[in-house]
């Protein structure tokens, strides 16, 4: 159990959705990590389809007490991974999840790219329903990705959508260390 102090803990355990087009949705998730971990929360995200290394948030992760990453695919952006090793993944994210989510160990739990795995058919509304349905009634669970399915959205207590006016991608300008990774 973390040091979140009662008064905090008894306000927990919604559902919480980023989606949409738009730049942001880990990001988001992000802050709100980094304000939990301040008022002494325990902190742990998933990240599926996103490989080990190379992000920011996982070298800042390693510095921030009460905060956890870990990643748990392939970097689904490049396409060059087998379907089947994404999937396998998958598996093993959505079993680790069961597990981090039913423990009551942290108070917020972070599913990075989880709308993503499910807008890919590696994991189905209703089996991420069944799942946030069997968490600690204290956890608090953030859902990150594009393509957030219906079902989720209406299952959800807060649903944000960021939606794309511009991006210095349409100009050519490629990721920066930093900034969006």
């Amino acid at each position: 159990m973390s040091d979140c102090p009662e008064e905090i803990k008894n306000r927990l355990g919604l559902v919480q959705v980023y989606t949409g087009n738009g730049k942001g949705k880990t990001t988001t998730a992000l802050g709100l990590a980094l304000r939990a971990t301040g008022r002494g929360l325990n902190v742990i995200m998933l990240q599926f389809l996103k490989p080990d290394g190379g992000y920011g948030e996982h070298i800042a992760g390693r510095r921030l007490p009460g905060f956890t990453i870990e990643p748990m695919g392939t970097d689904h952006f490049k396409g060059r991974v087998p379907p089947e090793e994404e999937e396998r993944l998958t598996r093993l994210g959505m079993e680790r999840a069961a597990e981090v989510l039913r423990s009551g160990d942290y108070d917020l739990v972070i599913l990075d790219e989880i709308n993503n795995s499910m807008k890919f058919g590696l994991v189905s509304a209703e089996e991420l329903i069944a799942l946030l349905e069997s968490r600690a009634p204290h956890t608090e669970v953030v859902l990150t990705g594009r393509g957030a399915p219906r079902e989720i959205i209406d299952y959800a207590d807060l649903v944000t959508e960021m939606t794309l006016v511009k991006h210095p991608f349409d100009q050519g300008v490629d990721a920066r260390k930093g900034i969006e990774y």
